[in-house]
């Protein structure tokens, strides 16, 4: 069976789940041109993604997937948010922001008993998984719903754990991706690969189909991602432009900028690794501190300054995050970028 027939859609592209930056409207555009259509659902409620699923079925997509993570939420530890304020307070004196004053924000949810009974009764058909896989009997309840389950490794270990829990096809994400890496198996960023290189070894490690991610902008990377063994595509940097896209304003800026040629691994703001333009917090943090408190907590802290600054038209505290190759990123319609891609098949 090829991945499209697996994944119910014309054509065995998938746009990238971004969260933060897109909802629907990018998820059925792509539907719409034979892509499939994702829907980032850690930043959503229950009821925003039963709103958002009903959208994507008036607009008549029959095939669509809702991502998911699947970290183990940390304790606090008072004394790490205190040093890591304490890291953060030169910039909310310049911005006059009281650091008393902060509150916890909604963050990112993992997937929980209640996320797979809004499976169960939305019944989508594909989940895809990012940071591993949910407790064995959420598994198997999404499984039993009937939906493909799709997930994310960055290292050929992962993906052999990932097809021993029987998923239905791997998404090799390489180092060169946008956003968060979707690694679980170990913190130690050496162990990812770039996507050439992660690829062809999952390829003749694994029985399962092999979508590629990471650095795959234009028709000439997919079809070099299909002459590795691909059986699949998975682009999300090169949508951020579209204009169905819910990308921000000062997101779009950095991305048409000269600054989004320097993309970094950053944990500044969440905790988690995670792959943006590289921008004044991270450049005089360093984009990696043993500071930040974890996954997805770091957000708190930093959202104040990321309002301030961008209020005033300015990006220096947000995350922009983007790929190593933005080189396809352009201000067309997303239909249009989707059967661009579709060439390199």
């Amino acid at each position: 069976m090829s991945l499209n027939e697996l994944l119910g859609s014309a054509l065995p592209l998938i746009q990238a789940p971004m969260a933060g930056a897109q909802g629907s409207a990018l998820a059925i555009a792509v539907g719409r041109a034979g892509g499939l259509g994702s829907l980032p659902c850690a930043m959503l409620s229950a009821e925003q993604i039963a709103s958002e699923v009903a959208a994507l079925r008036a607009a008549g997509l029959t095939s669509f997937n809702l991502n998911f993570f699947c970290h183990q939420p940390p304790t606090p530890e008072a004394a790490r948010e205190a040093a890591w304020r304490a890291a953060l307070a030169p910039y909310y004196a310049e911005f006059g922001i009281d650091p008393a004053g902060i509150t916890a924000g909604p963050g990112r949810a993992p997937f929980t008993a209640e996320s797979a009974a809004l499976v169960e009764a939305l019944r989508p058909p594909v989940v895809s998984f990012h940071f591993g896989l949910p407790e064995p009997e959420l598994l198997a309840r999404v499984r039993a719903s009937g939906a493909r389950v799709l997930a994310s490794a960055t290292t050929l270990e992962e993906a052999l754990w990932l097809q021993a829990r029987g998923v239905d096809a791997v998404i090799a994400q390489g180092l060169e991706a946008g956003g968060h890496r979707g690694h679980f198996l170990s913190a130690d960023l050496s162990e990812q690969l770039g996507s050439f290189a992660l690829l062809p070894q999952l390829v003749a490690a694994l029985r399962v189909p092999v979508i590629a991610a990471g650095g795959i902008a234009d028709a000439r990377g997919v079809a070099a991602a299909m002459a590795l063994g691909a059986a699949g595509v998975q682009v999300g940097t090169a949508y951020l432009l579209c204009p169905e896209a819910a990308t921000s304003a000062v997101h779009r800026a950095a991305l048409r900028s000269e600054a989004a040629r320097h993309t970094a691994l950053t944990n500044l703001y969440s905790g988690r690794p995670a792959r943006g333009i590289v921008n004044r917090l991270m450049r005089e943090l360093g984009p990696l501190s043993a500071l930040a408190p974890a996954f997805p907590l770091a957000t708190t802290a930093v959202a104040p300054l990321r309002a301030r600054a961008e209020a005033a038209g300015g990006g220096d505290f947000s995350p922009l995050w983007a790929g190593q190759n933005v080189s396809g990123c352009r201000e067309i319609a997303a239909a249009e970028l989707t059967r661009e891609l579709a060439r390199g098949f």
